[in-house]
Protein backbone atom coordinates (compact mmCIF):
# COMPACT_ATOMS: atom_id res chain seq x y z
CA UNK A 1 0.00 0.00 0.00
CA UNK A 2 1.52 3.49 -1.01
CA UNK A 3 1.88 5.87 1.86
CA UNK A 4 -0.36 8.60 2.03
CA UNK A 5 0.95 12.04 0.92
CA UNK A 6 0.63 14.74 4.06
CA UNK A 7 -1.95 17.29 3.25
CA UNK A 8 -0.46 20.72 2.50
CA UNK A 9 -1.40 23.77 3.68
CA UNK A 10 -1.82 24.75 0.09
CA UNK A 11 -4.75 22.79 -0.30
CA UNK A 12 -6.44 24.52 2.91
CA UNK A 13 -5.92 27.39 1.12
CA UNK A 14 -7.11 26.15 -2.16
CA UNK A 15 -10.72 25.04 -0.59
CA UNK A 16 -11.24 28.08 1.09
CA UNK A 17 -10.45 30.31 -1.95
CA UNK A 18 -12.64 27.24 -4.25
CA UNK A 19 -15.66 28.31 -1.54
CA UNK A 20 -15.60 31.80 -1.94
CA UNK A 21 -15.35 31.65 -5.68
CA UNK A 22 -18.45 29.18 -5.51
CA UNK A 23 -20.65 31.20 -3.23
CA UNK A 24 -19.70 34.71 -5.33
CA UNK A 25 -17.94 36.20 -2.61
CA UNK A 26 -15.29 36.57 -6.02
CA UNK A 27 -17.08 36.83 -8.86
CA UNK A 28 -15.82 35.98 -12.19
CA UNK A 29 -13.58 38.66 -13.87
CA UNK A 30 -13.09 39.81 -10.23
CA UNK A 31 -9.99 40.61 -9.23
CA UNK A 32 -8.65 38.94 -5.95
CA UNK A 33 -7.19 41.22 -3.38
CA UNK A 34 -3.28 41.21 -2.92
CA UNK A 35 -1.29 38.23 -1.57
CA UNK A 36 -0.25 40.49 1.17
CA UNK A 37 -3.93 40.68 2.52
CA UNK A 38 -4.96 37.57 1.55
CA UNK A 39 -2.36 35.83 3.40
CA UNK A 40 -2.95 38.39 6.85
CA UNK A 41 -6.91 37.07 6.54
CA UNK A 42 -5.90 33.41 6.30
CA UNK A 43 -3.29 33.85 8.67
CA UNK A 44 -0.61 32.08 6.09
CA UNK A 45 2.51 32.82 4.91
CA UNK A 46 2.76 34.64 1.23
CA UNK A 47 4.82 30.99 -0.23
CA UNK A 48 1.95 28.66 0.81
CA UNK A 49 -0.56 31.15 -0.66
CA UNK A 50 1.20 31.76 -3.64
CA UNK A 51 1.25 28.28 -3.93
CA UNK A 52 -2.47 27.90 -3.80
CA UNK A 53 -3.02 30.49 -5.89
CA UNK A 54 -0.80 28.51 -9.01
CA UNK A 55 -2.73 25.17 -8.10
CA UNK A 56 -6.19 27.20 -8.81
CA UNK A 57 -4.64 29.23 -12.41
CA UNK A 58 -3.59 25.22 -13.23
CA UNK A 59 -7.28 24.23 -13.06
CA UNK A 60 -8.48 27.07 -14.61
CA UNK A 61 -9.99 28.96 -12.00
CA UNK A 62 -8.04 31.73 -11.66
CA UNK A 63 -6.10 34.01 -14.15
CA UNK A 64 -2.74 35.65 -12.99
CA UNK A 65 -1.37 38.51 -14.68
CA UNK A 66 2.11 39.83 -14.50
CA UNK A 67 2.19 43.06 -12.61
CA UNK A 68 -1.91 42.77 -12.75
CA UNK A 69 -2.79 40.34 -9.74
CA UNK A 70 -4.64 37.72 -9.79
CA UNK A 71 -8.62 36.94 -11.46
CA UNK A 72 -11.26 34.92 -11.06
CA UNK A 73 -12.08 33.37 -14.49
CA UNK A 74 -14.37 35.11 -17.11
CA UNK A 75 -15.63 31.83 -18.09
CA UNK A 76 -17.01 31.32 -14.63
CA UNK A 77 -20.02 34.09 -15.96
CA UNK A 78 -20.61 32.62 -19.42
CA UNK A 79 -23.00 29.55 -18.80
CA UNK A 80 -24.56 30.86 -21.84
CA UNK A 81 -22.23 32.07 -24.52
CA UNK A 82 -22.83 34.94 -27.00
CA UNK A 83 -23.24 33.13 -30.35
CA UNK A 84 -26.18 30.50 -28.05
CA UNK A 85 -27.46 33.63 -26.43
CA UNK A 86 -27.98 35.25 -30.16
CA UNK A 87 -29.81 31.73 -31.36
CA UNK A 88 -31.59 31.99 -28.29
CA UNK A 89 -32.88 35.00 -28.85
CA UNK A 90 -34.01 34.47 -32.46
CA UNK A 91 -36.28 31.73 -31.47
CA UNK A 92 -39.76 33.17 -30.72
CA UNK A 93 -40.30 29.72 -28.33
CA UNK A 94 -37.23 30.33 -26.71
CA UNK A 95 -38.89 33.22 -24.91
CA UNK A 96 -41.66 30.96 -23.56
CA UNK A 97 -39.28 28.67 -22.84
CA UNK A 98 -37.21 30.92 -20.46
CA UNK A 99 -40.64 31.85 -18.09
CA UNK A 100 -41.06 28.25 -17.84
CA UNK A 101 -37.79 27.65 -16.55
CA UNK A 102 -37.78 30.83 -14.98
CA UNK A 103 -41.22 29.58 -13.26
CA UNK A 104 -39.34 26.23 -11.74
CA UNK A 105 -35.86 28.10 -10.61
CA UNK A 106 -37.37 31.61 -9.30
CA UNK A 107 -40.33 30.11 -7.21
CA UNK A 108 -37.46 27.33 -5.53
CA UNK A 109 -35.14 30.29 -5.44
CA UNK A 110 -37.84 32.68 -3.45
CA UNK A 111 -38.91 29.47 -1.27
CA UNK A 112 -35.24 28.96 0.04
CA UNK A 113 -34.27 32.60 0.23
CA UNK A 114 -37.43 32.85 2.58
CA UNK A 115 -36.04 30.15 4.77
CA UNK A 116 -32.38 31.11 4.58
CA UNK A 117 -31.31 34.55 4.05
CA UNK A 118 -29.75 35.94 6.70
CA UNK A 119 -29.54 40.15 7.68
CA UNK A 120 -26.97 40.90 5.61
CA UNK A 121 -28.97 39.19 2.05
CA UNK A 122 -32.01 41.28 3.85
CA UNK A 123 -29.97 44.01 3.24
CA UNK A 124 -28.98 43.44 -0.46
CA UNK A 125 -32.30 42.57 -1.43
CA UNK A 126 -33.88 45.63 -0.20
CA UNK A 127 -31.07 47.63 -1.89
CA UNK A 128 -31.47 45.89 -5.24
CA UNK A 129 -35.33 46.61 -4.58
CA UNK A 130 -34.81 49.77 -4.11
CA UNK A 131 -32.43 50.18 -7.08
CA UNK A 132 -35.90 48.50 -9.11
CA UNK A 133 -38.10 51.16 -7.65
CA UNK A 134 -35.62 54.16 -8.71
CA UNK A 135 -35.72 52.79 -12.13
CA UNK A 136 -39.08 52.83 -12.83
CA UNK A 137 -38.52 56.90 -12.34
CA UNK A 138 -35.97 57.00 -15.72
CA UNK A 139 -38.35 55.53 -18.03
CA UNK A 140 -35.66 53.45 -19.62
CA UNK A 141 -36.50 50.07 -20.76
CA UNK A 142 -32.89 48.83 -20.59
CA UNK A 143 -32.33 50.05 -17.03
CA UNK A 144 -35.54 49.04 -15.83
CA UNK A 145 -34.53 45.24 -17.27
CA UNK A 146 -31.05 45.33 -15.72
CA UNK A 147 -32.52 46.11 -12.32
CA UNK A 148 -35.53 43.86 -12.28
CA UNK A 149 -32.89 40.93 -13.46
CA UNK A 150 -30.60 42.01 -10.49
CA UNK A 151 -33.36 41.64 -7.74
CA UNK A 152 -34.21 38.17 -9.18
CA UNK A 153 -30.24 37.23 -8.64
CA UNK A 154 -30.66 38.80 -5.22
CA UNK A 155 -32.86 36.32 -4.11
CA UNK A 156 -30.99 33.72 -5.96
CA UNK A 157 -27.75 35.04 -3.60
CA UNK A 158 -30.41 34.65 -0.60
CA UNK A 159 -30.85 31.47 -1.46
CA UNK A 160 -27.48 29.88 -0.14
CA UNK A 161 -28.00 26.91 -2.92
CA UNK A 162 -24.63 27.22 -5.24
CA UNK A 163 -26.69 25.47 -7.94
CA UNK A 164 -29.54 27.82 -8.04
CA UNK A 165 -27.18 30.76 -7.60
CA UNK A 166 -24.45 30.07 -10.50
CA UNK A 167 -27.20 28.45 -13.45
CA UNK A 168 -29.35 32.18 -12.51
CA UNK A 169 -25.64 34.44 -13.01
CA UNK A 170 -24.93 31.87 -16.18
CA UNK A 171 -28.57 32.62 -17.62
CA UNK A 172 -28.41 36.45 -16.67
CA UNK A 173 -27.51 38.12 -19.86
CA UNK A 174 -30.18 36.28 -21.14
CA UNK A 175 -32.80 37.11 -18.46
CA UNK A 176 -32.42 40.61 -18.43
CA UNK A 177 -32.56 41.00 -22.14
CA UNK A 178 -35.93 38.55 -21.72
CA UNK A 179 -36.91 41.27 -19.07
CA UNK A 180 -36.63 43.99 -21.66
CA UNK A 181 -38.64 42.24 -24.07
CA UNK A 182 -40.89 41.45 -22.19
CA UNK A 183 -41.19 45.14 -20.29
CA UNK A 184 -42.22 46.40 -23.84
CA UNK A 185 -44.98 43.74 -24.71
CA UNK A 186 -46.31 43.87 -21.56
CA UNK A 187 -46.56 47.70 -21.18
CA UNK A 188 -47.26 48.30 -24.81
CA UNK A 189 -50.38 45.72 -23.77
CA UNK A 190 -51.64 47.88 -20.64
CA UNK A 191 -49.86 50.74 -19.40
CA UNK A 192 -51.09 49.61 -15.96
CA UNK A 193 -48.81 46.51 -15.89
CA UNK A 194 -46.09 48.33 -14.40
CA UNK A 195 -47.48 48.87 -11.39
CA UNK A 196 -48.65 45.16 -11.12
CA UNK A 197 -45.05 44.18 -11.58
CA UNK A 198 -44.17 46.73 -9.14
CA UNK A 199 -46.88 44.89 -6.64
CA UNK A 200 -45.93 41.65 -7.52
CA UNK A 201 -41.77 42.75 -6.65
CA UNK A 202 -43.27 43.54 -3.12
CA UNK A 203 -45.30 40.65 -2.43
CA UNK A 204 -41.96 38.71 -2.89
CA UNK A 205 -39.65 40.84 -1.43
CA UNK A 206 -42.01 40.92 1.43
CA UNK A 207 -42.96 36.96 1.92
CA UNK A 208 -38.80 36.56 1.72
CA UNK A 209 -38.58 39.42 4.72
CA UNK A 210 -41.11 37.37 6.65
CA UNK A 211 -39.47 34.54 6.34
CA UNK A 212 -42.76 32.97 4.68
CA UNK A 213 -41.39 30.56 2.45
CA UNK A 214 -44.63 28.95 0.92
CA UNK A 215 -45.73 32.74 0.34
CA UNK A 216 -42.21 33.28 -1.34
CA UNK A 217 -42.40 30.72 -3.74
CA UNK A 218 -46.10 31.77 -4.50
CA UNK A 219 -45.76 34.99 -5.07
CA UNK A 220 -42.81 34.29 -7.33
CA UNK A 221 -44.54 31.99 -9.46
CA UNK A 222 -47.75 34.17 -9.88
CA UNK A 223 -45.32 37.06 -11.00
CA UNK A 224 -44.30 34.21 -13.78
CA UNK A 225 -47.90 33.13 -14.70
CA UNK A 226 -48.65 37.10 -15.07
CA UNK A 227 -46.16 37.67 -17.37
CA UNK A 228 -46.69 34.53 -19.38
CA UNK A 229 -50.24 35.54 -19.54
CA UNK A 230 -50.15 39.08 -20.56
CA UNK A 231 -47.60 38.45 -23.16
CA UNK A 232 -49.69 35.53 -24.70
CA UNK A 233 -52.46 38.11 -24.60
CA UNK A 234 -50.77 40.54 -26.91
CA UNK A 235 -49.10 37.43 -29.17
CA UNK A 236 -52.51 36.37 -29.33
CA UNK A 237 -53.44 39.96 -30.55
CA UNK A 238 -50.74 40.62 -32.98
CA UNK A 239 -51.47 37.15 -35.15
CA UNK A 240 -55.13 38.29 -35.43
CA UNK A 241 -53.71 42.13 -36.72
CA UNK A 242 -51.81 40.00 -39.04
CA UNK A 243 -54.64 38.01 -39.64
CA UNK A 244 -56.99 40.75 -41.06
CA UNK A 245 -54.06 42.62 -42.99
CA UNK A 246 -53.54 39.32 -44.96
CA UNK A 247 -57.15 39.00 -46.00
CA UNK A 248 -57.31 42.99 -46.94
CA UNK A 249 -53.98 42.75 -48.85
CA UNK A 250 -54.74 39.36 -50.83
CA UNK A 251 -58.67 40.37 -50.95
CA UNK A 252 -60.69 40.55 -54.20
CA UNK A 253 -61.43 44.02 -55.16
Amino acid sequence: MAALQPRRLSDDIVEQLETLIAEGTFKAGERLPAERVLAEQFGVSRPSLREALQKLVARGLLISRQGGGNYVTDALGKGITDPLLALLESQPSAHRDLLEFRWVLEGACAYQAARRATEHDHARLQAAHQALEASYANNSRQQEGGADAHFHLAIAEASHNLIYLHTMKGLFDLLKRNVVTNIGGLYQRDPDTREQLRAQHAAILAAILAGDADAAKASAEQHIHFVEAVLGQASEQHKRHQRAARRDAFSKP
